[in-house]
């Protein structure tokens, strides 16, 4: 049982604790196919209506009206719980016949989807926040005076009845595929992290991180980069990244030399930056193939070269800075290798069973998620890691951690079900993907920035499911309907969505890097800006350069790829001031010119020759200046 749960000392913890573990167990047994081999049929439906009365349930009893765990909740908070329980679990038990009589409209239905969308909202006012609060409810409104609004945007008429009904019950609304992928796929890729951090892999992956780039200039920052890449892709939620690996990395680097805002900036790029890196990427990997209907192999193969350019535009922002402040190798980096590798090996089995049975055998996610896990279990009891060793007490409490993880994705995607709901039933989908191409005419680019914009904003604030559910029905079409790759649109939205993570005035992972670091939030936003510049340009290259998703041969990739690389770390050394030596204005200026003419923006009418020449006219300046550097240093030392 986990420490929230025991600290309670009360019923509510036990009852949490219960539920929790059935959430949990019950994904489990879907994803067995255990009611088709015991011949029960059972609707996924069915299943997802228990799957949100759980979590529900667990929301009301845990938390308090102001989102704060309530110690001991209050009557009217127990009241609402047992509601939200018994109407979903009625819900999922007659669910067939609610379904055949949907047409007639009884008033089952209309007392379901009235709990359903009225606890629903409250429980993201708790835990998500104003914000998705706020969008979800313009979109109820709208919903319902949508008839009466002038102009394209103009909806069909709906009683409040009708509304509750559809948004509140129908498969196309609260019941749809994000929902299905929160409580189906990502569960279960959440009790996959929670096995493998309470087995010690958490500990594990934090010294390989620091074993393999603790000893180098700039060490601390290498290891905070390392580390959260590793972490982040598990843990999907990038403020939970920095809250876990920030308490460690953040002081490191103030130790080391880094600033206060530099090195909060650093914890908070490196784990937003999770959430893009395969093979996991958080939930809303798993989201987006649902939404195209494509393997989720996919998504992930074309995310891996913007996730790998990502990190090298951090990693050389943070070596570059290293070396101009004379930052050295922390002293706690006296870890080899080898010798972790040597007390961990044990948890690459896992990943080398997901990545085989992702990627080669190409079973389903959730199938993957299984095996591995269960590779997990196996190695965790069969050896420990520096004294942590899977229990069957601490596998208890994974279940446990599990459910009570999921409360508040399972909320985002039910209430981004909702805005889902209310585009398909009045119409505004299409109207608003044709008002906004009409408006910027013929212009990619104007819509592309225009999107950007759209997608930092709503992104603010708000959690990174909800962001990408969000995005995908509001921008994603506009986006795909002016000729872009539905992937490269998808992808898009999602590293803008990610970046309000790190844009002030809201950025939420920025902001918990400064609690730590001590340091002003919107100083520590401001850096992160600008240590993370690269991903502000990486969605604009790969939508304009297909390439770098591998849409095209492996000889244009390999060639969209140098280009990009080599244009960002021109640009990253002119931000920082540094190649081989304090550069002045005019190299700086060069350094970010040259590599602005490198990056392949095919949208911009510039010839391949001339992204090429770039490249090498920036290779040969920065070639010159460690050459330079380097007889410098010789001619020193002969003196």
């Amino acid at each position: 049982m986990s420490k929230a749960i025991r600290e309670r000392g009360n019923w509510v913890g036990w009852v949490v604790a219960a539920l929790a573990t059935v959430m949990c167990v019950a994904c489990i047994l879907w994803n067995l196919e255990v009611h088709t081999r015991i011949g029960v049929a059972v609707l996924r439906q069915q299943y997802m209506a228990l799957q949100l009365g759980l979590a529900l349930t667990i929301a009301f009893l845990r938390f308090d009206p102001r989102g704060q765990p309530a110690t001991r909740p209050w009557l009217f908070d127990v009241a609402i719980a047992a509601t939200c329980f018994g109407t979903l679990i009625y819900a999922a038990a007659d669910f067939v016949w609610l379904l055949q009589e949907q047409f007639y409209r009884p008033w089952q239905i209309t007392l379901i989807g009235t709990v359903v969308v009225l606890a629903v909202m409250e429980s993201i006012r708790r835990r998500a926040g104003l914000m998705l609060f706020s969008i979800v409810a313009v979109f109820l409104v709208y919903a319902l005076f949508a008839d009466k609004v002038p102009g394209r945007l103009v909806g069909r008429e709906l009683s409040p009845i009708r509304l509750v009904d559809y948004v509140g019950f129908d498969s196309s609304a609260v019941f749809s595929s994000p929902l299905a992928v929160g409580t189906i796929t990502v569960l279960l890729f959440v009790f996959f992290g929670q096995l493998l951090f309470a087995a010690g892999g958490g500990a594990f992956f934090t010294d390989l991180a620091m074993a393999a780039t603790g000893r180098s200039r700039g060490g601390s920052a290498k290891i905070a980069v390392t580390g959260s890449a590793l972490f982040g892709s598990i843990s999907g939620s990038a403020v939970s990244n920095v809250a876990t690996t920030g308490v460690i990395t953040i002081p490191l680097m103030q130790r080391g030399g880094y600033t206060r805002e530099d090195a909060g900036a650093i914890e908070a790029v490196a784990s937003t930056g999770g959430q893009l890196t395969p093979p996991i990427m958080g939930a809303a990997a798993f989201l987006m193939a649902e939404f195209l209907d494509i393997p989720y192999a996919t998504v992930a193969g074309a995310a891996l070269v913007p996730a790998i350019l990502y990190y090298l535009g951090v990693f050389m922002q943070v070596d570059l800075i290293a070396a101009r402040d004379g930052i050295a190798a922390p002293e706690e980096s006296a870890l080899g290798v080898r010798k972790v590798l040597a007390e961990g090996w044990h948890f690459l089995v896992p990943f080398a069973v997901l990545l085989y049975a992702l990627f080669w055998v190409r079973l389903d996610p959730e199938d993957s998620a299984l095996f591995a896990s269960l590779a997990i279990v196996a190695a965790g009891f069969a050896r420990g890691y520096r004294g942590t060793r899977l229990t069957l007490r601490t596998l208890g409490r994974v279940f446990v951690d599990t459910g009570t993880s999921m409360v508040d994705l399972i909320l985002v995607v039910a209430a981004a079900g909702f805005v889902i709901g209310v585009l398909n039933i009045t119409g505004l989908g299409f109207a608003l993907t044709l008002l906004l191409v009409d408006s910027v005419g013929t212009s990619l680019v104007l819509l592309l920035l225009i999107s950007a914009v759209v997608c930092i904003i709503l992104g603010m604030g708000m959690p990174t499911s909800g962001v990408y559910v969000l995005l995908a029905a509001l921008v994603a079409p506009s986006l795909v309907e002016a000729g872009v790759e539905p992937i490269s649109a998808h992808l898009f939205i999602l590293y803008f969505g990610m970046m309000s993570m790190i844009t002030p005035p809201v950025a939420l992972a920025a902001f918990a890097a400064a609690t730590i670091s001590k340091a002003g939030p919107l100083a520590t936003g401001l850096a992160a800006m600008r240590v993370g510049w690269a991903a502000f340009i990486l969605p604009f290259c790969f939508v304009s350069t297909p390439a770098l998703l591998f849409a095209g041969g492996l000889q244009e990739t390999v060639i969209a790829a140098c280009l990009t690389a080599i244009g960002i770390a021109a640009v990253t050394a002119g931000i920082a001031g540094y190649w081989g030596r304090q550069l002045r204005l005019a190299l700086r200026v060069c350094f970010v010119v040259l590599g602005a003419l490198t990056l392949p923006l095919g949208f911009v009418a510039v010839p391949l020759a001339v992204h090429l020449v770039a490249a090498g006219a920036t290779l040969t300046l920065g070639l010159g200046l460690l050459i330079h550097k380097s007889r410098s240093k010789l001619d020193g030392q002969l003196t």
